[in-house]
C-alpha cells in the first residue's frame, strides 16, 4: 500500500499539470495512469492564451510555444469553398490568442516536467479498478498487467481519467447531455509537400458535409468533417480515400506526398457532470465535461479546472475549511457550461438548418465583418467571468483573471506574483496590509513598470487582489 496526501488518477495534461501545480506548494502526489507511456495519438490541437498562461505556471510554456503555431484566425468557407470571410489575429499581448500543436509534443513536456520534482510520484501501467472513502482518507485501487493488486491511499483523489472516467462512476456522478451529438470524421496528416493554405482555421459551413482543416506543424494537419449516416471511418482510411475531401486544400499534392497519422472516428458531444465533488473526491477535465472542438476549448477547460483545484486543494492541506473544495464546482461547472454552450451554438451555426440556413449563410456571413466590434468578438480568447464568491457583477473585473502582461525586464508579470495570493497595488494602504497578512500574500507595486501602471490606471484601480489562479477576488478604487 502506499500514502500520499493526494491520489492522482490519470496522467494526461490534466493530471500532470494539477500534480505539478500541487508539487509547486510542496503537496506530493502519486499519479495513476494506465498507459506505459504518453499517449502517442494527436487529439485536442488548440489552446489560448489564458491556458499557455497556466502552461507558464507549470513551468512548460517556452518549450511549448517553440513546438506550436500561432493561430492566424478564422476563415468562414461556404460548401464551395468560396471565402464568406476572414477574421485575422493581430497578436499583441504577453501570449498569442491562438496557438495550434501536436498534443503528443505538450504531454512529452509535461511529463518531464514532472519527472523532474520530487513531490510527484508516477505510477504507469496501473488500471483502476475502484475507490472507497471515509471521513478522512480514500483507498484507490488499482491492477497492474500481472493482474496483482494495489492500494493507493491519499488524503483527497482528484480524478483527472477522461470522458470514460472510473473515478466519476465510483462516486456516482454523472454526466448530463446538453442536446448535441454528431459523428465526425477526424483525420492527422503528414504532408512532405508545402501546401499554399492560409496559418489560420479553415471552416467549411456545409449543412451536408460541414469541415475543418488546419495547419498545426510544419509537415502536420488536422482534417475533420461530419459523417454522412451511411459512412464509417473504412471509407477514408487510406491518403487515397481521403483524396477528394482533401482536394480544396492541396493543388497539386499527390498521394504520394499524402500520409495518414490515424483516421477515426470521433462522436463530438456536449455534457456537463452534475457533481464534480463527493467527500474527498474530486473531478477534472473530460470526466466532468465534454465540449464540441468548434471553439477549441476541450483541453483548455480541462487546465483551467488543474489550476482550480490545485490551489483549493494545497490551501485545505494546509488547514483550510474543506468548504473551500465546494467552492470548485459553483465556480467551474458554470464557467465549463457556456463555453459548452457556445461550442453547441457556434456548430449549430455552421453546420445546422438545412438548406434555407445554408442560403442564409451565405448571405449573412459575409457582412458580419463589417459589423463594429463583431470581428473582435469572434477573436476574443477571454473567457467568461468565475462567480467567486457565488456572486457576479457584469461591470466589475472581478472573477476575470488578472494582467497578463510582460514587463520591461521581458519577464511575465505572474513571476513577480510568485505561486501564491498576490496583491497588485500603487501604494501602501491599510485594506492593502490586511489583504497581504490575511492571505499571506506577495505585494507587488505596479508603479514599478510602465504597463502594469497602464493596466491599473485605465480601470481606475488602486490595488487589485488576486487568487493562485490570477483570479482576481477583490478589487479597491480608494
Amino acid at each position: 500500500m502506499t500514502e500520499a496526501p493526494v491520489v492522482i488518477v490519470g496522467a494526461g495534461p490534466v493530471g500532470i499539470s494539477t500534480a505539478i501545480l500541487l508539487a509547486q506548494n510542496g503537496v506530493r502526489s502519486v499519479v495513476v495512469e494506465r498507459h506505459l507511456d504518453t499517449y502517442p495519438l494527436p487529439r485536442a490541437v488548440a489552446l489560448d492564451d489564458e491556458v499557455l498562461r497556466i502552461l507558464h505556471s507549470v513551468g512548460v510554456a517556452d518549450d511549448f510555444l517553440l513546438r506550436c503555431r500561432t493561430g492566424a484566425g478564422l476563415r468562414l468557407l461556404s460548401s464551395a469553398h468560396e471565402t464568406l470571410v476572414q477574421f485575422d489575429r493581430t497578436d499583441d499581448g504577453a501570449f498569442p490568442q491562438s496557438v495550434l500543436f501536436d498534443q503528443p509534443d505538450l504531454e512529452r513536456l509535461l511529463r518531464a516536467r514532472a519527472m523532474a520534482l520530487p513531490e510527484i510520484d508516477l505510477r504507469a501501467g496501473l488500471v483502476v479498478t475502484g475507490l472507497t472513502q471515509d471521513t478522512g482518507s480514500v483507498r484507490v485501487r488499482a491492477t497492474d498487467a500481472d493482474g496483482q493488486d494495489s492500494d493507493v491511499v491519499g488524503r483527497l483523489v482528484v480524478g483527472c481519467d477522461g470522458a470514460n472516467s472510473v473515478v466519476r462512476a465510483a462516486i456516482g456522478s454523472t454526466m448530463r447531455s446538453m442536446r448535441f451529438e454528431q459523428r465526425w470524421l477526424v483525420a492527422d496528416l503528414v504532408c512532405t509537400t508545402e501546401l499554399d493554405a492560409w496559418g489560420g482555421v479553415h471552416q467549411v459551413c456545409d449543412e451536408q458535409r460541414a469541415s475543418t482543416f488546419m495547419r498545426i506543424g510544419d509537415e502536420r494537419y488536422r482534417f475533420e468533417c461530419q459523417l454522412l449516416d451511411d459512412e464509417t471511418p473504412a471509407d477514408y482510411a487510406t491518403a487515397t480515400q481521403l483524396l477528394p475531401l482533401l482536394a480544396p486544400w492541396l493543388g497539386d499534392t499527390t498521394v504520394d506526398d499524402l500520409g495518414i497519422i490515424r483516421s477515426v472516428e470521433y462522436t463530438f458531444r456536449a455534457a456537463v457532470a452534475d457533481r464534480w465533488r463527493v467527500g474527498r473526491v474530486l473531478l477534472a477535465g473530460d470526466a466532468v465535461h465534454l465540449t464540441p472542438p468548434f471553439i477549441g476549448q476541450g483541453l483548455g477547460s480541462g487546465l483551467r479546472d488543474a489550476a482550480a483545484v490545485a490551489w483549493r486543494v494545497a490551501a485545505v492541506l494546509d488547514g483550510a475549511s474543506d468548504d473551500l473544495l465546494d467552492d470548485y464546482q459553483r465556480e467551474r461547472a458554470p464557467h465549463a457550461r457556456e463555453l459548452v454552450r457556445r461550442a453547441v451554438l457556434i456548430g449549430a451555426a455552421m453546420t445546422g438548418g438545412g438548406a434555407v440556413a445554408s442560403g442564409m449563410r451565405h448571405l449573412l456571413v459575409p457582412r458580419l465583418s463589417r459589423v463594429p466590434g463583431f470581428s473582435a468578438q469572434v477573436l476574443d480568447s477571454e473567457t467568461p467571468p468565475l462567480r467567486v464568491l457565488g456572486r457576479r457583477s457584469p461591470t466589475s473585473i472581478v472573477g476575470r483573471l488578472g494582467p497578463s502582461l510582460r514587463l520591461a525586464d521581458g519577464r511575465h508579470l505572474d513571476d513577480r506574483l510568485g505561486r501564491g495570493w498576490s496583491v497588485l497595488a500603487g501604494r501602501r494602504t491599510d485594506e492593502v496590509d490586511h489583504w497581504v497578512d490575511a492571505h499571506r500574500a506577495t505585494l507587488v507595486h505596479a508603479g514599478d513598470d510602465a504597463a502594469t501602471a497602464r493596466w491599473m490606471g485605465e480601470r481606475r484601480l488602486a490595488a487589485v487582489l488576486m487568487r493562485p489562479d490570477r483570479t482576481i477576488a477583490r478589487v479597491s478604487r480608494s
